[in-house]
């Protein structure tokens, strides 16, 4: 997203190169307006050989099965963020086990950039619902998920889930 005033005077914002980059710099009080990747925190829930996902509700991807997850509260710890959002959105308390990976993506709808942190994790508590983005909930065996997945990061976490490492993964 490209922003044209300045958010502490409302002066006019010019790019200019600063440290190699491309940025947006106020034009009355010199504010450098960082555009930095939004985080996002998701869990791998599983029981054996078996992955709850989630069936999208809203867009991107609507109606797409997704993996439990979304976008961080200001200062929140990515932990907490992923425990919080698999709440919301399944209604079930878990326990991470381990960081999978840190994965690049895009959220189409906006076209910013997300940092995106997905964890493994166990059911500890809960009654399974789809929560209020969410259409459905479903286990699926991990040789036999389905087509249709949300976001290229979710393709990429699956893979290394199932096979090892994908390209472009920081893994843990």
């Amino acid at each position: 997203m490209r922003y044209s005033f300045c958010p502490k005077c409302a002066n006019q914002l010019t790019l200019q190169i600063i440290d190699q980059y491309e940025r947006l710099v106020c034009s009355g009080c010199g504010f450098v307006f960082y555009q930095n990747s939004k985080p996002c925190a998701g869990a791998l829930i599983l029981d054996g050989r078996k992955l709850l996902l989630v069936k999208r509700a809203e867009e991107p991807f609507k109606g797409y099965w997704d993996i439990p997850g979304g976008f961080l509260e200001a200062g929140e710890h990515p932990e907490a963020g992923a425990v919080r959002e698999i709440l919301e959105e399944t209604g079930l308390h878990i326990q991470l086990d381990r960081l999978l990976g840190i994965f690049m993506d895009v959220y189409t709808t906006t076209g910013d950039p997300t940092l995106n942190l997905f964890y493994t994790a166990t059911v500890i508590g809960g009654e399974a619902r789809a929560g209020s983005d969410a259409n459905g909930l479903q286990w699926f065996d991990l040789d036999a998920l389905p087509e249709q997945i949300a976001f290229r990061s979710a393709h990429e976490v699956l893979a290394l889930l199932r096979n090892g490492h994908p390209k472009n993964a920081n893994t843990f």
